[in-house]
């Protein structure tokens, strides 16, 4: 009974695996974004020029398989043959023509994709600056003076500059219908650039492990017209809560889950301030101080010498 019962169920695989990849939606294929756009097309490309090694490979594996096999007498013999020129044309040409290709097209996204590089538009854009906490997502406005907590709405086919750090362990800033991501690091800043083109609700969410909130910690990047935009400012500005100094302590204590906030207010250059906290952590700075220490140390030492060369 088994004999028969065990291909049946490998039968069953290429279903369940459909089923499975039934709840899997296609963001990373189907981005809103000039930047995730141009992400999914690097990825298509690079995939193509893959597979066009990779299919003939597996194709021609049955097709030999199949030609010289034990029952097919029509197959040429030939123990003796060792070498091709056309084959070995063909096995050598083909994967380096497509390694110079890739590494062209490589070498072009890396500048173009650059997430520190700001975007081009004739629209000046929004600046936001994100803080990764415990756990969950911190967004400031500093031109607006207001700041959320899990919610970030911006102009769409506006370019949105976000500075991002994080006040507590390494996260990562992902937001897959928009495209680009960059981790959220204590002590330091770094940089994305993205735009919508069009008025869209996109799922934020954190790509790197950071504890036992780590699945709660997504937020709603809504993308909306100018107008819009400006009214929920302006509805933000009426809100009671003002992120001032004893409120974002309470607000960097763990949490899961946490709700969307609003504050009216924001304390001025909170952002450096939180990057600032962690300048011990920064390599580097202590080792300065002990250089300096040393070459005044070996200063005094030299100027002692010459003062003693001097009196000799």
């Amino acid at each position: 009974m088994s004999k028969t019962r065990y291909p049946r169920f490998l039968g069953l695989l290429p279903l369940l695996g459909t089923l499975l990849l039934g709840g899997c939606n296609m963001t990373l294929l189907d981005p809103k974004g000039q930047v995730g756009l141009d992400e999914r097309n690097l990825i298509i490309t690079a995939t193509l020029l893959m597979l066009l090694v990779v299919v003939p490979v597996i194709l021609m594996t049955f097709a030999f398989a199949w030609k010289y096999r034990a029952s097919n007498k029509n197959a040429t013999y030939a123990p003796k043959w060792n070498h091709s020129t056309k084959i070995e044309i063909v096995v050598w040409a083909v994967p380096a023509i497509i390694i110079l290709f890739l590494g062209i097209v490589t070498y072009k996204s890396t500048h173009a994709l650059d997430p520190y590089r700001p975007l081009e538009s004739n629209v000046k854009p929004i600046n936001v600056e994100v803080v990764a906490m415990d756990w969950k997502w911190l967004f400031i406005y500093p031109e607006q003076g207001i700041a959320t907590v899990n919610k970030l709405v911006f102009p769409a086919n506006t370019p949105v500059n976000f500075k991002i750090t994080s006040d507590t362990v390494m996260n990562s800033f992902f937001i897959p219908g928009l495209g680009g991501q960059i981790y959220a690091m204590a002590g330091m800043q770094t940089k994305l650039h993205l735009i919508s083109n069009e008025n869209h609700e996109y799922e934020g969410i954190s790509a790197n492990y950071s504890g036992a909130g780590f699945t709660g910690m997504k937020f709603k990047a809504t993308a909306t017209s100018q107008a819009d935009f400006d009214a929920w400012v302006a509805e933000v500005k009426k809100a009671p809560k003002q992120l001032e100094q004893a409120e974002y302590a309470a607000l960097s204590k763990p949490s899961q889950n946490n709700p969307v906030e609003l504050y009216s207010a924001v304390t001025p250059n909170l952002f450096q301030t939180i990057v600032d906290k962690y300048e011990g952590m920064k390599p580097g700075k202590p080792v300065e101080h002990e250089k300096k220490e040393v070459a005044a140390s070996e200063g005094m030492d030299m100027s002692s010498h010459s003062a003693a060369g001097a009196e000799e």
